[in-house]
C-alpha cells in the first residue's frame, strides 16, 4: 500500500518503459485507490492535456509518495 512509506520511496524513471503515459495513469489509479482518492477524476485530469500535464498532475497528487526521475 502506498500509504505505508516503509523503507524507500518508489522511483519511476520517466525515460524508461515506466514513463509511458498508460503506465502512469494505471499507477495513479492504483495509488488513488490506496489513498482513498477519486482515481477516475485524477486520470481524467491527467488526460486533459499533453504528456507534460500528465506528469505534473501525477506529481501534484503523488509526489509525496513517488519520485519521478527524468
Amino acid at each position: 500500500m502506498i500509504r505505508d512509506k516503509v523503507h524507500s520511496t518508489p522511483i519511476i524513471d520517466l525515460t524508461g518503459p515506466e514513463g509511458n503515459a498508460f503506465y502512469l495513469m494505471a499507477q495513479a489509479d492504483r495509488f488513488a485507490r490506496d489513498l482513498g482518492l477519486d482515481g477516475d477524476a485524477i486520470v481524467a485530469e491527467m488526460r486533459s492535456g499533453n504528456y507534460e500535464n500528465l506528469v505534473q498532475v501525477f506529481d501534484r497528487y503523488f509526489g509525496d509518495y513517488v519520485i519521478l526521475e527524468r
